[in-house]
């Protein structure tokens, strides 16, 4: 598929996948979430990519859904586009990568959305946040209900609903919506850091680790526990536990290659 609203870049196992609509605020239409959902998919096979950033060009990270387009729906279009919303923001937080989402400017509706489905987020200082969906007579869409509830819990997320008033960078960092808030100039610099972070430890276990979270999350404590130890057998099935292993007790770093 032809990107038209999205950049696409690799380098060093990192991608970095830009929304590119900077004309409109990088608001998502119903082509920038199919281009999204396409590129993550092939990004996920890509065995030269082990992490993901997110982030928007220009002044905003994704401000919301395309209102020109939404005021053109009838019911049964709403549907799809609420559909085809969530079967994207489902594929990124399920997707056996490790997604950080660099916030760059406004993160609202569907782009506070999508930020709360990735896995870490990072904040630019003057980045702003919010679901102000019921100022327009409707709901958030992409499960916004449900992720922000589990975030931040029930009478925040209320809160940040049904008021649609935003919030700034550091009151999301107080509420543990973001992980970090950092200078807007170094937004990328630290997203890619927190990335190289990530490819020291062993491919599989990153890929394990991410996904007994979200089962677990999905679950009582002990099916989680019990996903948990599964995994950590699985583990041992991988040439990469001896080469951890061996590495630390050499003190040198590990090759996961």
């Amino acid at each position: 598929m032809e990107l038209k609203n999205l950049i696409v870049e690799i380098d060093d196992k990192i991608a970095v996948v830009k929304i590119n609509r900077p004309q409109v605020l990088n608001a998502m239409s119903s082509e920038t979430a199919i281009e999204l959902e396409s590129a993550m998919h092939k990004l996920n096979e890509n065995k030269e990519v082990r992490v993901i950033i997110i982030t928007g060009e220009g002044k905003a990270f994704v401000a919301g859904a395309d209102i020109q387009e939404l005021s053109k729906f009838n019911s049964l279009e709403a549907r799809e586009f609420g559909k085809l919303g969530r079967r994207v923001l489902a594929y990124i937080e399920d997707m056996e990568k490790p997604v950080i989402a660099a916030i760059n400017g406004y993160a609202f509706g569907g782009g506070c959305e999508i930020a709360l489905a990735c896995d870490i987020r990072i904040a630019g200082e003057r980045a702003s946040f919010g679901q102000p969906e019921l100022k327009l007579g409707i709901i958030p869409g992409w499960a916004g209900t449900q992720r922000l509830s589990r975030l931040v819990g029930i009478g925040k997320a209320k809160e940040i609903i049904f008021t649609g008033d935003p919030i700034n960078a550091q009151e999301a960092l107080r509420i543990g919506l973001v992980n970090k808030v950092v200078p807007d100039e170094n937004l990328m610099e630290e997203a890619k850091k927190f990335a190289e972070k990530m490819l020291k430890t062993g491919p599989t276990a990153l890929k394990l680790a991410k996904t007994v979270i979200n089962r677990g999350l999905d679950s009582n404590f002990t099916t989680g526990a019990s996903y948990e130890s599964e995994a950590f057998g699985v583990c041992f099935s991988t040439p990469e536990v001896k080469e951890g292993i061996d590495a630390f007790l050499n003190k040198r770093k590990p090759n996961w290659s």
